[in-house]
């Protein structure tokens, strides 16, 4: 029967329709708004509980807390949890360890809109004026962060719900200055310097935003 085909024409592009568009999704996914974003590295624990079909492993790569509670420092720190119970100085710890190579990078490239956020009005000032005198005098300043030998708190307060923690960083970094020709005017790309931080960071625990800023840097006497 003539008048047939086109019927069944039309059944059969609809599958390969259907076909197609079934293939499309299993290829370049869905969004469901629950993609996972790039996590900040001051801010404190997640509250969400994992999934029931995942099995959380122990992150290895996160340096152990060797602060004993009854000490000066652990009672300090144990003053911080109680003002904010999702403190917790391992979590931190990691966290300051991303956060220096991100402060130390951006110094290095002049990137203002990296250092802003995660450093106090006072700290980004100095590193501002810092990377215009550079700019100004055409040097650029190369750093290579090799790797972080050790990372740990070394003092910490609580005062008027604002917490203060201070780590100790050893790292090793490669850094050379150059003049607008080229030419090393100070540091070396062949040696690698064991190089010590300390900074102090600071969070309002009565503030929602869960993220710690840099507000103070030194080095050791």
């Amino acid at each position: 029967m003539e008048g047939g085909f086109p019927f069944v024409d039309i059944i059969f592009f609809a599958m390969v329709a259907a076909f197609l568009v079934l293939r499309l999704r299993s290829v370049l996914g869905r969004r469901t708004g629950h993609e996972k974003q790039r996590s900040d590295p001051f801010a404190g624990r997640p509250a969400e509980r994992p999934a029931d079909n995942v099995v959380a492993l122990p992150d290895r790569s996160k340096p152990a807390s060797t602060v004993a509670s009854d000490s000066p420092l652990g009672a300090a720190l144990t003053q911080i949890k109680l003002a904010d119970p999702s403190f917790d100085e391992v979590s931190f710890l990691q966290g300051a360890r991303s956060a220096f190579e991100m402060v130390v990078t951006a110094f290095a490239n002049g990137d203002r809109d990296t250092l802003r956020p995660l450093t106090s009005g006072d700290v980004f000032a100095n590193l501002e004026k810092a990377m215009r005198e550079r700019e100004q005098a055409g040097h650029t300043f190369d750093s290579t962060l090799v790797g972080m030998k050790s990372a740990e708190i070394v003092e910490a307060e609580l005062e008027d719900r604002e917490a203060r923690v201070t780590v100790k960083f050893v790292s090793e970094q490669v850094n050379v200055t150059r003049d607008d020709e080229g030419q090393v005017i100070s540091g070396s790309a062949n040696v690698v310097d064991e190089v010590t931080d300390i900074w102090t960071f600071v969070r309002d625990t009565r503030s929602r935003d869960p993220n710690w800023v840099l507000a103070e840097t030194r080095t050791p006497e």
